[in-house]
């Protein structure tokens, strides 16, 4: 087993330089860890098919909409796990930084192409 040092994710969130390319940093298994910063409305409705995704907010405030339900909230220490196939976007306001936890087979925004979609390359590059 290899260890690795402590990672503050407050300071790896906050060195990221663009908004909606998320970043990862550890891998767990058959899962990637990723920080990523999102300000505005730029994420489109998506789903993951056959993948469940982990939000958690690291810093700001995150709204969470879900297709047919209410939209909601998150604030710092929130946790969220969207489950696979539902449709999905967030947004915020002034600038979030969140943590995800999704399967190596989770494409960014599932079959959803936008000018902000990321490759897994992409967001294994520092």
């Amino acid at each position: 087993m290899v260890s690795m040092p402590a990672i503050k994710l407050l300071d790896r969130a906050t060195a990221l330089t663009a908004y909606f390319s998320p970043k990862v940093i550890g891998e767990v298994n058959d899962v990637y860890v990723k920080v990523a910063k999102i300000k505005g409305e730029d994420i489109p409705w998506h789903n993951h098919a056959d993948e469940d995704e982990l939000f958690y907010i690291i810093d700001g405030s995150l709204l969470f909409e879900l297709e047919g339900e209410e939209p909601f909230t998150m604030e710092t220490g929130d946790l969220y796990i969207v489950g696979r196939g539902v449709n999905h976007r967030v947004s915020s306001t002034e600038e979030c930084s969140i943590l995800l936890v999704e399967n190596k087979s989770t494409a960014h925004l599932g079959d959803t192409e936008s000018e902000i979609t990321k490759s897994i390359e992409e967001q294994l590059a520092e």
